[in-house]
């Protein structure tokens, strides 16, 4: 018996999906969640085989509940936006169901999971591919135990690579994401942001001056007092940036 659980913030949405499911005897649906808060708790707690999951969603969305799960289940996308869809799943054995879609497109999105099952890898890189797409990345979604918080970009001063995780800090604190520092290096770059040391990618909109820190090196000083070393090519960078 496969656990089900649906995600999504459309209640005759949930009841279709359901009602579908009620053909297959050897899925069973195990909760309903209306939004990616209650689903990131229930997917903890259940441990489900195969979520149901909306794409655009209050709050967070799809796409970014995916992105705080550490172990996310295998995923069939529903959604009403074809342009997310069709970028998200055009090269990748996740299927993805466009609103509204008949019981025959169900049973084949259902047919196609028994017979891929998509594993971890499969989805990572998906969401690397179109999260910074479909958010246009006007924030960072990250999760610390059970509480989850939207930070804007804007509210970010540097972050800093840590093993497989990158500290982000911001105005209000510093918070941790399972993520690349290129990943937020490609995805920012047009946000200002600047690769100044290996470790380190700065808002480029908090440098309050440059100065020398030793022969034939400079440290970045931000708004905060913060002082940040650069490397060479990150003196360089940042100085392209600036445009001096």
């Amino acid at each position: 018996m496969k656990k089900v659980i649906i995600v999504d913030d459309e209640p005759l949405a949930r009841s279709l999906i359901k009602k579908y499911l009620d053909k297959h005897p050897n899925f069973e649906v195990i909760d309903e969640c209306g939004d990616g808060f209650e689903a990131s708790k229930s997917i903890l707690k259940f441990n489900p085989d195969l979520i149901f999951l909306d794409i655009q969603m209050p709050r967070i969305s799809g796409f970014e509940l995916l992105e705080i799960l550490e172990n996310p289940p295998s995923v069939i996308f529903t959604t009403a936006f074809d342009e997310f869809a069709l970028k998200a799943f055009e090269s990748n054995a996740i299927d993805y169901l466009l609103k509204p879609f008949s019981i025959e497109r169900f049973n084949k999105a259902l047919s196609k999971y028994e017979a891929m099952n998509p594993d971890q890898g499969q989805l990572k890189k998906m969401l690397n591919e179109v999260l910074p797409l479909h958010s246009e990345q006007e924030r960072i979604v990250v999760k610390n135990g059970a509480d989850i918080r939207v930070v804007p970009i804007v509210e970010i001063v540097y972050l800093e690579a840590m093993d497989d995780y990158v500290k982000i800090f911001t105005q209000n604190g510093m918070f941790m994401k399972k993520q690349t520092m290129s990943y937020f290096e490609k995805t920012l770059e047009d946000k200002g942001f600047v690769r100044v040391h290996r470790s380190i990618l700065l808002n480029s909109g908090e440098l309050h001056r440059i100065e020398p820190s030793e022969k034939d090196h400079y440290s970045a000083i931000l708004k905060s007092g913060k002082k940040i070393s650069l490397s060479r090519q990150g003196y360089g960078r940042l100085r392209e940036k600036l445009g001096i």
